[in-house]
């Protein structure tokens, strides 16, 4: 009977592995984007210092970059796996 039980619950296990790469490589993919957000945020404020741009110019590009930031949290981003801080 266990060998019956195991070659019926076969597919669902080969079903829920492959659900789980699958969101494994999206959590990395939000994470390197996020990573990639976090970069250009850095880069702009170091313009912002540097004088490479102005106050109003980097207001509107740092709205930009948080609300992709935002879009990528609400989609599954660190919060889903406890890695975020907030």
């Amino acid at each position: 009977m266990i060998i019956i039980d195991s070659l019926l619950a076969a597919p669902l296990r080969g079903l829920m592995f492959v659900l789980e790469k699958i969101d494994d490589a999206v959590q990395k993919e939000i994470e390197a984007e996020e990573q990639a957000v976090m970069a250009d945020l850095s880069a702009l404020h170091r313009a912002l210092d540097s004088g490479a741009m102005t106050e109003a110019e980097f207001d509107v590009r740092e709205q930009k970059l948080l609300d992709r930031l935002d879009r990528l949290h609400s989609e599954g981003g660190s919060d889903a796996h406890g890695d975020a801080s907030s």
